[in-house]
């Protein structure tokens, strides 16, 4: 489409206009600011070589804290129920088969409050021997992190195979040990043996669940697929027809208040 000279020239005119009235309004507005002093913050980050050895020692306790809050979500994770739980609550959801429901938002949310509540004697004693004696300052840092540690490494005694952990002391070039429950040998474990050995002692008991809970599932699967291939509906997907038998089911037998049941007393 071809545009004619009046256009363009009432175009160009409308343009200039408008520029010329933004100008003035530029100035217009900015009167006042002319008279006003504006300052403006001038932010940096200052490094410079540390003069005596409390500012090392202040500099690398920086770091160890900014550490530990980087490695707070591992720790959570790995050091705590949560890995079981999380595991199981998957295997779960896979075994009904429902896809994407319940979300995992809402699987790691209730995986993350039956941690708390799992670990919650845990964590008060920390709070007891360790955080408020340090905050108090009764005690030093070091002695913080060793009474902090002591709650954590008894639960994790609690819950580890003696298979797992002679396979990482095994690695560590230690003698294996043939009962865990035995106090005096158990404050000699490490805990870089000890953490690993509970991880994978961890990812064993989930899977364990994990199959127990598809059982009851398979077996329905099982059903309809027998019974939609003698009836010559092969086209028809099994899932469509299983699918509503399990959820009704789990509803039936109040399948959560079971798994979370059973769940929470395996770390008893």
């Amino acid at each position: 489409m071809k545009i004619s000279k009046n256009t363009k020239f009432l175009l160009s005119g409308i343009i200039m206009i408008l520029t010329i009235q933004l100008l003035f309004g530029l100035e217009v507005y900015a009167e006042p600011l002319d008279n006003a002093t504006l300052t403006i913050p001038q932010i940096g980050i200052d490094v410079q070589p540390a003069e005596s050895p409390q500012e090392v020692v202040s500099s690398l306790q920086i770091l160890f804290l900014l550490t530990i809050i980087s490695l707070a979500p591992s720790i959570l994770i790995m050091m705590t129920s949560f890995t079981r739980i999380i595991i199981a609550l998957h295997f779960l959801r896979s075994a009904l088969g429902t896809q994407q429901t319940p979300p995992n938002q809402v699987l790691i949310g209730l995986a993350l409050f039956l941690t708390l509540f799992i670990m919650g004697p845990t964590f008060s004693e920390i709070n007891e021997q360790a955080l408020k004696p340090y905050t108090a300052g009764q005690i030093s840092q070091e002695e913080a992190l060793d009474k902090a540690m002591n709650p954590m490494r008894d639960f994790m005694f609690r819950q580890v195979r003696n298979s797992d952990l002679n396979l990482f002391m095994g690695i560590a070039q230690m003698d294996p040990i043939e009962n865990t429950e035995d106090v005096s040998i158990a404050e000699q474990i490490p805990s870089r043996v000890l953490i690993p050995a509970f991880i994978i002692s961890e990812l064993k008991t989930g899977f364990m669940i994990g199959f127990l809970l598809y059982i009851p599932f398979i077996v329905i699967d099982m059903v309809v697929a027998s019974t939609l291939m003698s009836m010559g509906m092969m086209m028809l997907p099994p899932v469509m027809i299983s699918l509503p038998f399990k959820i009704l089911l789990f509803v039936m037998v109040d399948g959560w208040n079971l798994v979370i049941g059973q769940l929470v007393q395996t770390f008893r």
